[in-house]
């Protein structure tokens, strides 16, 4: 997942492979579960890591070390676990990868070695591995894949194998591994989901099927599996959910509320 050529571990940054060298500057990246994308300034699309899902878009099962390219006129790329979402200059969304929950949203349970077309007139996008989200141009929020625990916010537990309208207004949007989260174009921050470690942020641990309201004042938003990260416009930096390991950065152990990261 380096894509060096090696296998080796690396304890600090090294260049990628032979293959990129003369492909720079460098747009956008993403990284899923052992397997890596990169965007150049082109458009042009390149993956390398793990294949078994055929996450790498390059129509086999084949692990790459070194990077391989995907395709052509691409702008924005995304990951998680096994699968991959990346947009194209003309607002079309691709999927590839792992889709046993149907997380690409293209109606169907098969896993895709190559991208397939999902939706047009995409403006952001976030996937959590298991399920993915969507923003159009025109400010509407899409969710598909599994809805175990009310991830895709629209109101129910029951899974969704093409995208589904969930709201208006947005802006950006963020994938944790069963819970989501969304800002509006207005500044506040909406989440939905599991909630068993507090990450949705609402001061609570019952998750929602239905996105909630959960702060105002958000230029931005991340996610990690079971916590929550935000920036806020005067510049602070905000984590909830769990901490058992540090995650949070606030020097403590596991919380459930809201905290600024030092």
């Amino acid at each position: 997942q380096l894509g060096d050529g090696t296998l080796a571990p690396r304890h600090a940054p090294g260049p990628v492979g032979a293959t990129l060298s003369s492909v720079t500057p460098f747009a956008a990246v993403a990284a899923g579960h052992d397997f890596s994308l990169a965007l150049d300034d082109a458009g042009g699309l390149w993956a390398w890591g793990d294949n078994s899902y055929g996450q790498l878009g390059d129509g086999t099962t084949a692990q790459r070390n070194l990077p391989v390219p995907v395709g052509a006129a691409f702008s924005a790329v995304a990951a998680r676990g096994a699968t991959a979402l990346a947009v194209k200059k003309d607002g079309t969304l691709w999927a590839w990868g792992r889709n046993a929950s149907g997380q690409l949203g293209d109606g169907s349970a098969t896993h895709r070695y190559r991208p397939v077309q999902v939706a047009s007139g995409v403006a952001a996008i976030a996937t959590g591995g298991d399920h993915s989200l969507a923003v159009l141009t025109d400010g509407t929020l899409w969710a598909w894949g599994d809805n175990g625990y009310g991830a895709l916010g629209d109101g129910t537990l029951e899974t969704r194998y093409r995208p589904v309208q969930v709201g208006t207004g947005f802006a950006a949007v963020a994938a944790g591994a069963r819970h989501s989260l969304a800002v509006k174009a207005d500044g506040t921050l909406w989440a939905f989901g599991d909630d068993g470690y507090g990450q949705l942020g609402d001061g609570g641990t019952e998750g929602r099927v239905a996105p909630v309201e959960v702060a105002g004042g958000v230029a931005a938003v991340a996610a990690g599996a079971f916590h929550s990260l935000a920036v806020k416009t005067d510049g602070t930096l905000w984590a909830w959910g769990d901490g058992a390991v540090g995650q949070l950065g606030d020097g403590g152990g596991s919380k459930t509320a809201a905290v600024v990261v030092p």
